[in-house]
């Protein structure tokens, strides 16, 4: 067992919303479609709102280099990355009083749009006061999943220690990726959806003391699965060229949910004893209107189950592994769920895998 305890995020500097989104789309690819007009519907049927984004959108305009965008991911999802743990060790929303560094045991590092070696949190520990000692476990190549999939292996973690802090940071600047030269309807559909964001999780174990956390309430993470659909490598994910990053994205993903995400729920739950009926959140990775739609049609889900889900997805778009942190923060500063509510965790990614965690809202130990 190991509780959420608070959530930080950091939104980058440059919000454009969709319109603006639209027009920079135009004029990247209007010389390669006939029927750009019907494919920019996507940018307003999408649901999307606004986004951010590392650079202004003329930066994106100009060829850049790998070496280049990859130095600005590194620069980037550092500094952002020190914003949001700061943030979620002090936020008075969430505890009464800070958290410091040292208590910290682990830092997980999920990300997938750039490389560093050393990694990311290798870099946060010569800028922010943790323990030298403090263990780091850097996840990449998850796309949207590494977000769940970072909390599930916390999760694990606090199993073993159960009196352990731990970090899960999601730092992704999907944007930094954009490839100009890159015409395909993949690269287009990419350019509607996706977001940048950096975002932090709290947790800890059963036995560890959570008198400083302003909720009675917490949800506590009881159970996680993995899946992976065989032969399904070329769903999403990237194909690496010169130029960096290149997005592979499938429209077949919304009709892979429906065909696979309900049986791979209802034997997951089943283990646990627990029945789709008896969820009652779903904190849900928004891949995309039509991702959330598939959820719903293959989980039977309501739209309330959606509703934090939706309004990060319209605010911010989707930020590969960072998006569920996102709806987490939002679920937990605008719901309360009663005692012995249960709830589910999900996301998707390249693989073609699926993330699944069970949550329960139980009352805090008192350490």
């Amino acid at each position: 067992m190991a509780y959420i305890v608070s959530a930080g995020t950091s939104v980058p500097r440059c919000h454009v919303n969709q319109w603006q989104a639209a027009g920079f789309a135009r004029e990247m690819f209007k010389d390669s479609f006939k029927d750009i007009d019907r494919l920019l519907a996507s940018f307003k049927n999408g649901e999307i709102e606004s986004r951010q984004f590392a650079m202004p959108l003329e930066w994106y305009k100009e060829e850049k280099s790998f070496q280049e965008k990859n130095q600005a991911y590194i620069e980037m999802a550092v500094q952002h990355s020190a914003d949001a743990v700061s943030k979620c060790l002090a936020d008075e929303r969430f505890l009464k009083k800070e958290i410091p560094f040292k208590q910290i045991e682990a830092i997980f590092f999920v990300s997938s749009t750039g490389i560093s070696t050393p990694s990311i949190d290798a870099k946060l520990m010569n800028i922010l006061p943790f323990s030298k000692r403090t263990k780091r476990i850097p996840i990449w190549g998850l796309g949207c999943a590494g977000g769940a999939s970072g909390i599930a292996r916390a999760f694990e973690y606090c199993k073993a220690f159960p009196k352990a802090f731990v970090l899960v940071i999601a730092a992704e600047l999907c944007s930094l990726t954009f490839q100009k030269h890159d015409k395909t309807k993949s690269n287009l559909i990419g350019t509607s959806l996706f977001g940048d964001g950096i975002a932090c999780v709290l947790m800890c174990g059963r036995e560890a003391d959570t008198a400083d956390s302003r909720f009675q309430v917490l949800p506590e993470v009881v159970s996680s699965q993995s899946t992976t659909l065989e032969h399904s490598e070329d769903v999403m994910g990237w194909e690496i060229n010169n130029s960096g990053f290149q997005v592979v994205f499938s429209r077949d993903i919304p009709s892979l949910i429906r065909t696979n995400l309900k049986k791979d729920a209802e034997a997951f739950l089943q283990k646990e004893h627990v029945r789709l009926e008896d969820i009652q959140v779903f904190l849900a990775h928004p891949g995309g209107k039509k991702v959330l739609d598939a959820y719903i049609e293959s989980l039977g889900f309501s739209e309330k189950h959606l509703e934090s889900s939706r309004r990060i997805l319209a605010k911010h778009g989707n930020m590969s592994s960072a998006t569920v942190m996102y709806v987490i923060k939002d679920d937990m500063l605008n719901n309360c769920p009663q005692p012995g509510r249960f709830g589910l965790l999900g996301a998707l990614g390249p693989g073609f895998s699926s993330e699944l965690l069970l949550m329960k809202w139980n009352k805090k130990a008192s350490g």
